[in-house]
């Protein structure tokens, strides 16, 4: 009976085990101050899975030697989505958290975060991602999502203010917590976004299943973020918005959709053309054209797994872009436009 006994303490007592993904890419100043951090963690037994993500310093062969770091990858830089889900494959704990490389998390994040996704109908917890360089201010308090399929951070460069948990269509991938049985419930990251975007896509589709993301300003990461422009990124962005809104609008949505997102098309043509990347918006659609068949078997699944209308989990999205970080020409016009038609359409979405 005593064994017994023991043994259910030991249960209650045992600290929820997190495996803490994080990529290494390049020349990254923070890396090891991160993963420092997130072996300081405390109330939780936390493992770091090391991807060698294309590093090119000696960091992963340090890191690799202290207790509780795991290392995988060959040195070839696979995308962020390729690469967290290596990480994943690795992991050996309940929940799994993704930690950027430049991101350096307080001891009590995780386990805060780990305390909110445990509630019955939330399935991921974000981190309030602060500036490094100026941690009173937030980089971002979770990631906005247009009903046309552009994301971006939310929040940028204000204070924070809030006090308690609050929902947001996007979780930024740079400090996240969910639980690993909903993690292979939606399969990870599709691998084809390489980056950017399929955070947006695994929060939507966690909004899809009836559970909430949340944002936890109690659960602070510090973050080197740099807001880069070039022609790459510039491909990856469009392309995976484009992937985005054909793989998880419903049919009805997108019909309804169709004109302002064919006037968004056409803005960011001419931006791209204005401001000289007009050959990589085209080869997007090239590489959507040759992955057609991909697309149309992914959005069967993720249709197919979709327990909430869309009229529904579209409620968490936006009709305004209200971002510093995106200007594109005649936004006024554009989000005076898409507001009133949004509030005409959702209700037969």
């Amino acid at each position: 009976m005593s064994d017994v006994r023991s043994s259910s303490l030991t249960e209650l007592n045992r600290l929820p085990r997190v495996s803490a993904v994080v990529l290494a890419w390049k020349a990254e100043p923070l890396l090891r101050r991160s993963v420092e951090s997130i072996l300081a963690s405390a109330k939780v037994e936390v493992e770091v899975i090391l991807v060698d993500n294309g590093c090119t310093t000696d960091d992963v062969e340090v890191l690799a030697k202290l207790p509780g770091v795991v290392t995988v990858g060959e040195g070839e830089n696979i995308g962020f989505s390729a690469g967290c889900n290596l990480g994943v494959s690795a992991a050996s704990g309940d929940y799994v958290a993704l930690v950027n490389g430049d991101a350096i998390v307080e001891p009590n994040t995780l386990a805060r975060l780990v305390e909110v996704v445990d509630q019955a109908d939330v399935g991921i917890a974000a981190g309030a991602i602060r500036l490094a360089d100026e941690p009173e201010l937030l980089n971002s308090r979770g990631n906005e999502v247009h009903v046309l399929g552009v994301s971006w951070i939310g929040g940028f460069r204000e204070r924070e203010t809030r006090s308690e948990p609050t929902e947001t269509p996007g979780a930024m991938g740079a400090c996240l917590v969910t639980s690993r049985s909903h993690w292979d419930r939606l399969g990870g990251f599709d691998p084809h976004y390489f980056a950017y975007h399929e955070d947006a896509d695994l929060s939507v589709r966690t909004w899809r299943v009836g559970l909430r993301v949340l944002n936890v300003p109690d659960a602070v990461a510090l973050h080197r973020y740099e807001f880069s422009r070039n022609s790459f990124k510039y491909y990856l962005v469009e392309r995976n918005r484009l992937m985005f809104v054909a793989t998880l609008w419903g049919r009805r949505s997108l019909l309804l959709l169709a004109p302002p997102l064919l006037a968004l098309e056409l803005v960011m043509l001419l931006l791209a053309i204005k401001e000289g990347w007009i050959k990589d918006k085209v080869r997007g659609y090239g590489w959507l054209w040759r992955h057609r068949r991909h697309l149309g078997e992914r959005r069967q699944q993720l249709q197919a797994e979709r327990t909430v209308p869309d009229r529904v989990w579209m409620g968490v999205l936006t009709d305004r872009f209200n971002t510093p970080l995106i200007n594109p020409p005649g936004v006024g016009v554009l989000n005076a436009f898409m507001s009133a038609y949004w509030r005409v359409v959702r209700r037969w979405v």
